[in-house]
This record gives structure tokens, C-alpha cells and sequence, in this order.
């Protein structure tokens, strides 16, 4: 009787496990602890009788704990996984962002961008009336990778100066943030890029124009500021050379109209760095450099050279007026901007002080900008500029006649002349004045009947 007792309860139990199993196994919340079930419920009844359900059932809660286990280990292994990543996330910007700030500074981003600015005026002044935007882009591109390559080398050459300055004492390279040779690796690299994106994109005169700019400002400027004096004027032509630059990379070569704009940036930096030499003189004699403000201590020369070439910028407006690059109001609002920074140009020569040379120095950061965006408006279109050849050309046909005429006139003999004069009412002139570009022209001659 025990023994079917026995019997009946070991195939209740048998047969109730193996109904309870596959419902067990649809209902798991969790799909990794599926195959730790499945291979656990697949291996388990192999390893124990079935004739024994206690053990069997037995073992049951063991599996889910160590499924239980395993699941909190993948979750931890996740979490100390994730933070891993946010640190190093985090070690990445940081990197990102230290590096960023010693390039910009390194590059002289602000300077650089006043440069890609008057080149890229001068690419506008080139263009005409029709401006290829993306070669405008590519040679803006060109231009401050070129000029942050040259800003970089400058900083090379004068680490040990700059050490000594406070003004540039915490540039990256006198602070150790950056090695030379790591600065060298990126002038060299921004160098090259941008000279190869001018040849590609521009043409190899724009290419040749920041190639040699590049070496003016790093090989010769450079060095020769702790040399003489004259490092401001050569500096002065390595500033002027940018919208060049510019207008080559737009039309392709440089004729007289695109010296307006150089002209105007030789000219108008004399004044800026006149006063900024003299507001840091005693910085400049602690760094080394041999800056004209140095070797005057009164600031006379100093002023006067920055007067006379505020002078030199008065009549740039109407030269650039009269050659058809512009319309007549930017020869007027030229003018009063030349009138403003020469007045404050005199007002520095006859009271040298660091308050006037200071006035005159914001006056000149103030004068760029403003000029080129006059030349910018009041340009004049491809068909005001082709109506105005049209006009001179007219003008150059009538002038063979007028000449003509006026070389008839005067051989007529003398005697012939008074004669006619003498016998005949006089007669009203030629009304060549009608007709006369020029108010210089020969005075008209009586006309016999």
C-alpha cells in the first residue's frame, strides 16, 4: 500500500513539475535569466532521479539566487563601465579645451581675424559685382590658417622676450603649457594647409602672396625687432600685403585699383603701433626689442611720425573716387574719418602722454573697420564702372578733333588772321566747352566765315 502511495505522489509530482516548467520559463520578467533557466532546467533533471522530486524541487530557489547574482553583477560591472566612460569623456573635453586655448593663443586669433578681414575685403573689391562665396570662404580659410601659422612662429622665435614682458609672460609657450617643438609641428602644419588650400581653391598667385607674407613676417620682421628700429615699417608692409592677397585670389592679378586698400593699411599702421610703442616702451626695453620709441624719449619723433602718416591717408578717398572704385560719398566720409585720427594724431604730438597716445590708439582701432566698410557700400557696381569707361572713351574720341582743330587754327598765318578780324565783324567762339571733359583745355578759336 506504501509502495503505490509512494508511487502515485512521485508521478503527481513528476507530472505537475513538468507542466509548471514551461510556464515558468514564458513568464521570466527578465530574458538573460531565460538561458540560465533553460540551461539549468535542460541540464538539472539529468543530474537527479525522477524518481526523487524533493530533491528537484530543492533545487529550484538555488537556481533563481544564482541567477539573482548574476544579474547584479552585470548590473555593477555596467555602472562602473559607465562612470569609466564619463571620466573619460570628461578627460577628453578637458584636453579638448586646454589645447583649443593654447591655439588661439598661440595663433594670435584676434590679430589673425582683423587680417582674414582685409583680405577677404580685398577679395570683394576684386570680385565686381559677382563674388564666388565659396571661393570667398576658401580664401578667408587660406588666409588665417597662413597668418595663424606666422603668429605661432613669431611667438617661437621669442619665447625667451616674451618671458621677460609682462604683457606676454602667460602665452603658452613662456608658461610651459605648450613646447616649442609641439608649436613648431602646429606653424608648420596650419602653414602648409593654407598655402596648399590658396594654390587649390584661389589661384598660385594668392598662393605666392601669403607664401611670402609668411616668410616676411616670421624671417625677417621677426629677428629684426630686436635689430633696428625699422621693424615697424617692414611690419607696416607685411600688413599691407593681405588685401592683396584677397584681390589676386579674385581676379587673378593686381592692377592699380587694388592698392587703395594696402595703401590705406601701410599708412594707418604707423599710428597704431606708434602708440602702442610708446603706451609700452618700458616693456619693450625689458623683452629686448629695439622699438623707435626707445631710442626717443621726449615721444616727439614718435608723434610726429605718427601725424604725418594720418596725413597720408587723407586723400586715399578720392583716389579711390576718381579711379571708379567707389561713388563720391566715401570720398567724403573718408575724408572726415582722416580728419578725426589726424586731430588726435596732434593732439598726441603737442602733449605726449600715455592718456593722448592712448586716444590715439583706440582712434585707429576705430578707423580700420570703418573704412572698409565704407569701401564695402559705397562700391561701385560692374555697370556704373562700365558706364564710366563708356563716358571716357567718348571723351578720348573727341579730344583727336578738338586738337585737330585747334592745330588748324594756329596755322593760319598772322597777317591772314588780322585781316579777317580787321574786315569782318568778329564771330562767336567754338563752343567747345560743351563738349570738354577737361576745363584745361586750349582756348577756342575764332571760326572764319
Amino acid at each position: 500500500m506504501w509502495r503505490n502511495s509512494l508511487s502515485f505522489s512521485s508521478k503527481l509530482a513528476h507530472s505537475n513539475s513538468s507542466y509548471y516548467l514551461p510556464f515558468l520559463l514564458r513568464t521570466s520578467p527578465k530574458p538573460s535569466n531565460h538561458g540560465l533557466l533553460g540551461r539549468s532546467n535542460s541540464t538539472s533533471p539529468q543530474s537527479t532521479s525522477a524518481a526523487d522530486p524533493v530533491k528537484w524541487s530543492d533545487a529550484g530557489p538555488g537556481i533563481v539566487n544564482f541567477g539573482a547574482h548574476a544579474a547584479s553583477t552585470s548590473a555593477a560591472d555596467l555602472s562602473s563601465l559607465a562612470a569609466s566612460s564619463v571620466w573619460k569623456a570628461k578627460d577628453v573635453a578637458y584636453l579638448a579645451k586646454h589645447y583649443g586655448r593654447c591655439y588661439w593663443e598661440l595663433s594670435k586669433a584676434r590679430l589673425s581675424m582683423l587680417v582674414v578681414a582685409t583680405s577677404g575685403t580685398g577679395y570683394v573689391l576684386g570680385s565686381g559685382i559677382s563674388i564666388d562665396y565659396l571661393g570667398l570662404c576658401c580664401t578667408c580659410a587660406g588666409t588665417m590658417m597662413v597668418a595663424a601659422s606666422a603668429n605661432s612662429l613669431n611667438q617661437v622665435f621669442e619665447v625667451n622676450n616674451d618671458a621677460k614682458m609682462k604683457r606676454t609672460r602667460y602665452r603658452p609657450l613662456p608658461s610651459g603649457r605648450l613646447t616649442v617643438p609641439h608649436a613648431i609641428t602646429w606653424a608648420s602644419s596650419v602653414g602648409v594647409a593654407g598655402t596648399a588650400l590658396l594654390a587649390c581653391e584661389a589661384n598660385m598667385l594668392a598662393a605666392g602672396l601669403a607664401a611670402s607674407n609668411l616668410f616676411l613676417y616670421a624671417f625677417v620682421y621677426t629677428p629684426l625687432k630686436q635689430i633696428h628700429p625699422v621693424n615697424t615699417w617692414v611690419g607696416a608692409i607685411v600688413g599691407a600685403i593681405p588685401p592683396l592677397l584677397g584681390w589676386a585670389a579674385a581676379s587673378g592679378q593686381i592692377s592699380l585699383n587694388a592698392m587703395i586698400l594696402p595703401a590705406a593699411l601701410y599708412f594707418w599702421q604707423l599710428p597704431h603701433f606708434m602708440a602702442l610703442a610708446y603706451l609700452c616702451r618700458r616693456d619693450y626695453a625689458d623683452g629686448g626689442f629695439r622699438m623707435f620709441s626707445l631710442a626717443d624719449a621726449s615721444g616727439q619723433r614718435t608723434a610726429l611720425v605718427a601725424l604725418r602718416n594720418c596725413l597720408y591717408l587723407l586723400p586715399l578717398g578720392y583716389l579711390a573716387y576718381d579711379w571708379g572704385i567707389t561713388s563720391g560719398w566715401f570720398c567724403i566720409e573718408s575724408t572726415l574719418l582722416g580728419i578725426a585720427i589726424s586731430c588726435t594724431a596732434a593732439s598726441f604730438y603737442r602733449n605726449r602722454t600715455a592718456k593722448t597716445a592712448r586716444r590715439m590708439f583706440h582712434a585707429s582701432l576705430l578707423y580700420l573697420p570703418v573704412f572698409m566698410s565704407g569701401l564695402l557700400v559705397h562700391r561701385l557696381s560692374d555697370s556704373e564702372q562700365s558706364m564710366l569707361v563708356e563716358k571716357s572713351h567718348k571723351y578720348v574720341e573727341l579730344l583727336p578733333s578738338v586738337e585737330s582743330d585747334v592745330d588748324d587754327s594756329e596755322d593760319i598765318p598772322q597777317r591772314k588772321y588780322k585781316r579777317d578780324m580787321v574786315g569782318s565783324q568778329a564771330r562767336p567762339p567754338v563752343a567747345y566747352a560743351s563738349v570738354a571733359p577737361f576745363p584745361f583745355l586750349p582756348a577756342p578759336a575764332y571760326v572764319s566765315s
